[in-house]
């Protein structure tokens, strides 16, 4: 596009009915989907999606992408909501665009490979709930594991979008692993396949644009699919990315709408709606209509979700991420995390750790799940380890990895470190070298006879078969066996206003607002006291009303500093103090029997104990499998003994510091 004679710009304006552009770009929309997960924690309901769904529709979007990535775990975890009725609904809306999902390929929508018979269920129920487009990805590049989930989605007559995640072991592309030769050849096999187009992923913002060029270029020779380009706008580089993109020749990008986009978010589509205005790649968007549905989204959306928006840094770019690679949502829930454990400072050790940890890992790219599998275990290191021992408390997710659970990675894992993960492995311990889905046993079967009574249909078993714990849970919420909490319940655009009048009123320190009381008029009975208060003194002026005395003035002689003073006067009618800031929970109580407590190392939720009371543990032995962010950590007994107290259950949040039990 570079090339003049390919502009054809007019003097044309922003009209919808503008002639049409020879070769139109395709641009697909990710604000009901990535762009709330990127910016304000996945945490956007479907009710807010609604109002703007019709609109969107009539944009002429490539596709709408409105499911999948985390909105599956975070919809029934955190939300209430049923992910399969996210899907139904908007489509009753959106009638005309297809729908895009983001499928992480064995590992579905959660954290860890499932075996084939859940994999198989779970593309054709999403198909028929109205899915069209399944973007897949896997967080190795390794296709072995797309081999069951893309034969279902082409048996559903669905379009399959094979994705290479982009990342680097360079400040730019080159190196001797993640090279031009890679993309190009991780191309072919897609296409080879059956890939209906190809994705070139980049989720943390990495590709420079002119490397993006040099990829889209190589790829447009060597396969005859469409191209398409996801690129975070984290660093800052995307839009300039996605111009180079088009001039290669790229066929789609993905974009959000301006009030969803940018910081760790994506680019937004009207600027760059305006950039190729008249020009051959025009994408014939009105953008009237999308100031539309801009003015609805900043208006009655965005203000229910600002408070989740990371506000702490004035730049909305992080260029950081070219040196430590780590997606934006990774950061911020790395930074949550060592908030929550009290050690924020360390932040800096965790930047340093991280490299390390992934080039021992195999260089894996850094997306869900891996993302968080190098990114915990880093965090792991930083707390836990010495001088003397590295990798002291290894995760579930790194010793599955260590295993080959979620395929092959890109170089060799450090052979020490995969032998001390995979010691007393329950598998073995020697890694699998096969598509990892066929060491698995079947799942679903034990899952229907899990939720038998509570759950209704396939949809209900699939939400428990990925999330046993939670989805347990949100199925008691969504049939009334259990009342959900308040915090998953929706709030108003006037409550979440409220709050932040709140939140406002904190920082400017007027939380508690005082009473202006207007100072009376000096009476008759003035009477004047001094009082002394240590080397100084003040004059007083009291006046008797009905009995009580009342300060009126305060003279203080001049040169003197004020210091507080205190009256003797008939007490007032008691009121009630202003309630305490509420503390942070202190650890849960030892139960009354003694021995020795097993604490929580950091915040997290109980997924199992592994013993129950009365049972003998032997000092090391597995206690209890405690999720923090998405990853799971054995916590081991600290001594030899009997199982004298539980203090929680499956499914309990629980602080640093709790006991989770008591060995006697």
């Amino acid at each position: 596009m570079s090339d003049h004679n390919q502009l054809k710009i007019t003097s044309m304006d922003y009209r919808k009915d503008r002639p049409k552009a020879e070769n139109p770009l395709k641009v697909m929309d990710l604000t009901l989907r990535d762009g709330h997960q990127s910016l304000f924690a996945t945490r956007g309901r479907t009710e807010d999606m609604i109002p703007v769904a019709e609109q969107m529709d009539e944009i002429g979007f490539w596709a709408l992408e409105t499911w999948g990535g985390a909105t599956f775990d975070t919809m029934h975890r955190f939300l209430n909501e049923d992910p399969w009725e996210r899907i139904r609904t908007l489509k009753r809306y959106a009638k005309k665009t297809p729908f895009s999902m983001l499928l992480r390929a064995q590992n579905l929508v959660g954290y860890r490979n499932y075996a084939d018979d859940v994999a198989r269920a779970f593309v054709d129920r999403a198909a028929a709930n109205g899915m069209d487009i399944f973007r897949t990805f896997d967080a190795l590049n390794d296709y072995r594991n797309f081999e069951t989930v893309v034969k279902v989605i082409k048996e559903c007559g669905k379009h399959f979008q094979g994705c290479i995640c982009y990342t680097m072991t360079e400040p730019r592309l080159g190196g001797d692993v993640y090279n031009l030769d890679y993309y190009v050849k991780k191309g072919k096999d897609l296409e080879n396949m059956g890939a209906d187009t190809i994705c070139l992923k980049d989720m943390a913002g990495l590709a420079a644009p002119y490397d993006a060029y040099a990829i889209i270029k190589a790829l447009k020779k060597v396969v005859s699919i469409p191209i398409h380009l996801h690129s975070h706008f984290t660093s800052g580089m995307a839009p300039m990315t996605q111009l180079k993109a088009v001039e290669a020749g790229v066929d789609i990008v993905d974009t959000c709408m301006s009030p969803y986009a940018y910081r760790t978010s994506h680019s937004a589509i009207e600027p760059l709606v305006m950039t190729l205005l008249g020009t051959n790649r025009d994408t014939g968007f009105d953008i009237k209509a999308m100031a539309a549905i801009n003015e609805i989204l900043e208006r009655d959306i965005i203000p229910k979700y600002r408070h989740l928006l990371n506000e702490t840094k004035l730049s909305i770019i992080d260029i950081n991420v070219l040196l430590h690679q780590t997606p934006g949502g990774m950061l911020s829930n790395l930074v949550n995390q060592l908030r929550e454990m009290d050690a924020l400072d360390k932040i800096d050790q965790v930047y340093a750790e991280l490299p390390r940890v992934r080039k021992e890992l195999g260089q894996i790219p850094l997306v869900t799940p891996t993302s968080q599998i190098v990114g915990i275990q880093t965090v792991n290191n930083v707390l836990f380890d010495d001088e003397k021992e590295r990798y002291k408390m290894i995760t579930g997710q790194v010793k599955d990895l260590c295993y080959g659970l979620y395929g092959k990675t890109a170089v060799p894992i450090d052979a020490a470190v995969q032998k001390k993960a995979l010691k007393g492995y329950p598998r073995g311990e020697d890694p699998i070298t096969c598509r990892p889905a066929e060491v698995l046993e079947p799942e679903l079967e034990k899952a229907k006879e899990d939720v038998k009574g509570l759950a209704v249909d396939l949809d209900d078993e699939l939400i428990y078969a990925i999330y046993p714990v939670t989805g347990k849970r949100f199925l008691k919420w969504k049939y009334g066996k259990e009342e959900p909490p308040a915090e998953v319940k929706a709030k108003t655009l006037e409550e979440a206003k409220a709050e932040q009048e709140l939140i406002e009123k904190a920082k400017a320190g007027k939380l508690v607002e005082k009473d202006e009381k207007k100072v009376p008029l000096k009476g008759d009975d003035l009477r004047e006291f001094k009082v002394f208060v240590d080397d100084e003194y003040f004059e007083v002026g009291v006046e008797e009303i009905g009995g009580s005395p009342m300060v009126s003035y305060v003279q203080q002689p001049p040169g003197q500093m004020p210091a507080p003073v205190r009256v003797p006067a008939a007490a007032p009618a008691a009121s009630p103090a202003p309630a305490a800031p509420p503390e942070k929970p202190a650890p849960k109580a030892v139960d009354a029997a003694e021995g020795t407590p097993l604490a929580a190392p950091m915040p997290g939720m109980i997924i199992s104990y592994q013993k129950k009371i009365g049972d003998s543990v032997s000092k090391g032995e597995t206690l209890v499998i405690l999720e923090a962010m998405k990853m799971e950590n054995a916590l081991p007994s600290p001594a030899d003994g009997t199982i004298k107290a539980i203090n929680f259950s499956s499914g309990d949040n629980v602080a640093k510091g709790d006991v989770l039990c008591v060995i006697g």
